[in-house]
């Protein structure tokens, strides 16, 4: 049978001054706490809490990262579209005419391709340094 969760029937309230406040809640950001209740009830308790320590440098490199991943989805999309209309076609002047439509399109992934090679060197002289 599982166990049920109970809840706190005890309330604990205190006031603060907003700067108190701000630091209070400074600090809660910082950790894995879920809720402001849950510092607070470790920090009174004095259980120990977890702090969360990023690395800004780390935080750009994934925001870059995941726009080059979304970038490459949209790409990979838009070219599977493209071969399977190739796919559906039966004549030659078709075929002729879904080349010339798509050197645009070819012409965008090759430049997208140069921008991430471009973002991915970027970021690699960026780690080495450090």
């Amino acid at each position: 049978m599982k166990e049920q969760i109970k809840t706190p029937k005890n309330w604990i309230s205190f006031r603060v001054k907003h700067d108190e406040y701000t630091t209070i809640y400074h600090y809660f950001e910082s950790t894995t706490c879920r809720k402001l209740s849950e510092y607070a009830r470790k920090v009174l308790l004095n259980k120990p809490v977890t702090i969360n320590y990023r690395n800004q440098s780390a935080n750009e490199i994934l925001t870059v990262m995941n726009q080059l991943k979304n970038e490459l989805n949209a790409i990979g999309n838009n070219f599977n579209q493209s071969i399977h209309k190739l796919h559906t076609l039966d004549t030659v002047p078709e075929i002729k005419t879904w080349a010339l439509q798509n050197e645009a399109s070819k012409q965008s992934l090759l430049q997208k391709v140069e921008e991430i090679r471009v973002n991915m060197i970027q970021l690699y002289e960026q780690w080495s340094r450090k």
